[in-house]
């Protein structure tokens, strides 16, 4: 038996019972609690815990089938261990035998043995009854997305959205950004091949790179020295379209943690000045800790950019990116914990947070300049809705619509207003884009 297996998978049920019971984020619990476990652990643990969470409407659906009443509300950390034994029946190489064994351990080094009986006799059940192979009846066990957002997702997407579903139910690769200061992506990609890493490009994203397989950044020639940063494909088209034919003062509102900034300042070189804002202080260290590893610099300021009065210094910006708040829906497949912690009611929230940021800085934005609308979101009201209203009633405000380069056309859905990249084309995260120019005088 092995004590430390199943220290892994005690440790994975208690970080998936914070964030299903305790509503806390996934990144926050695996900080939390990845130093509890073996270096060597680390990545197991990570795969339980994710998979989980993607699955976790399917899981949960096997286990009330399993479960002949339910458990206390003191052992819901139990039902997350058998959703932890049950995942990785399915959908892992682990045996069977050493699934079962260590679970079962697990149960009791989360101080629950006499439930270690109960575990045991459940798992066994699934294995014999073959409950894997039935087909789901329940549509949100089917898509492993809670019902307000298949629903909405219906609506806004008629004919994408069972492929959305299904893109976000999927692993994330690992993308980087070459930083294009210091050498091309295609020069890059030799550098890894020399380590014997593979990658390749993205046609229309000049400075992208994709993994074959994840990686830590510690093994990514010049990570530490700037040369390469992690950022997804889809992310990194903000920088190259505000600054397709544009320089001088730049805004990053929302800026943490800093990605788009310091792809800003490789793009521009000395002929940008940056300014960056963000609302959260303890975010506000990772934009200068990001920057001063690629040798970069910006002015960074801890404010709500909703608020200019209260930081501005009146000088009018050349260019505006506005990487607004939003409910993340194009980014589930890194953050699978998004489909359990957002509600629809939030949407209202934030609908209005991003129209009040775009209207605030609206007025910062010079005449003649650009101020990029991005949202991570697939959902039309943080997105093409909000811009069309904004565009109404701003008869300065004009959409450009011309692409930065015609090689990602193929990548984005054209909508009313604005460009959409949906979860999993080519590989990238879903992300929203609205170019707006202010009329000159």
């Amino acid at each position: 038996m092995s004590n430390a297996g199943a220290k892994v998978r005690a440790v994975a049920a208690e970080i998936v019972d914070a964030v299903v019971s305790g509503g806390q984020s996934l990144d926050a619990a695996l900080v939390e609690n990845e130093s509890r476990v073996a270096h060597d652990d680390r990545s197991l643990l990570r795969l339980l815990s994710f998979g989980v969470l993607r699955h976790h409407w399917q899981l949960q659906d096997w286990a009330c089938r399993l479960l002949t009443q339910p458990l206390k509300r003191r052992d819901r950390v139990v039902n997350a261990l058998l959703a932890v034994g049950l995942y990785q029946l399915v959908s892992t190489r682990i045996p069977d035998h050493a699934v079962v064994s260590q679970t079962v351990e697990a149960t009791r080094q989360l101080r629950r043995p006499k439930l270690a009986g109960l575990m045991n006799a459940c798992l066994r059940r699934f294995m014999r009854e073959d409950m894997a192979a039935t087909a789901a009846e329940d549509e949100t066990a089917h898509w492993n997305h809670p019902q307000w957002m298949i629903d909405r997702l219906k609506t806004d997407w008629p004919e994408d959205w069972q492929a959305i579903l299904s893109a976000n139910n999927e692993r994330a690769p690992m993308w980087l950004r070459a930083n294009a200061a210091r050498q091309s992506a295609a020069d890059y990609v030799k550098k890894l091949a020399a380590a014997d890493i593979a990658a390749e490009l993205l046609p229309g994203v000049p400075d992208a790179v994709r993994l074959a397989e994840p990686i830590s950044v510690d093994a990514l020639p010049g990570f530490v020295d700037g040369d390469v940063s992690v950022q997804d494909a889809a992310a990194q088209i903000a920088g190259r379209w505000l600054l397709a034919d544009l320089r001088g003062r730049l805004l990053d509102a929302c800026a943490a943690p800093g990605g788009k900034s310091g792809h800003l300042l490789e793009i521009g070189g000395d002929a940008v000045t940056l300014v960056a804002v963000d609302r959260d202080p303890s975010r506000i260290a990772g934009i200068s800790e990001n920057l001063a590893r690629i040798g970069r610099d910006a002015t960074i300021i801890a404010a709500d950019a909703s608020k200019p009065e209260e930081w501005w210094d009146g000088a009018l910006f050349d260019g505006i990116l506005l990487d607004a708040p939003c409910s993340a829906s194009g980014v589930i497949r890194r953050h699978p914990d998004i489909k359990l912690l957002r509600r629809e009611s939030d949407l209202e929230g934030l609908s209005a947070l991003q129209e009040n940021l775009l209207r605030a800085l609206w007025l910062l934005l010079a005449p003649g300049g650009r101020l990029l609308y991005v949202t991570c979101s697939v959902i039309a009201a943080e997105n093409e809705e909000l811009v069309g209203r904004f565009l109404r009633d701003h008869g300065d405000a004009l959409e450009n619509s011309v692409l930065p380069n015609n090689n990602i056309r193929d990548l984005m859905r054209r909508k009313v207003c604005g460009y959409q990249i949906l979860p999993g084309s080519a590989d990238m995260d879903g992300f929203y884009y609205a170019c707006l120019e202010k009329k000159k005088i």
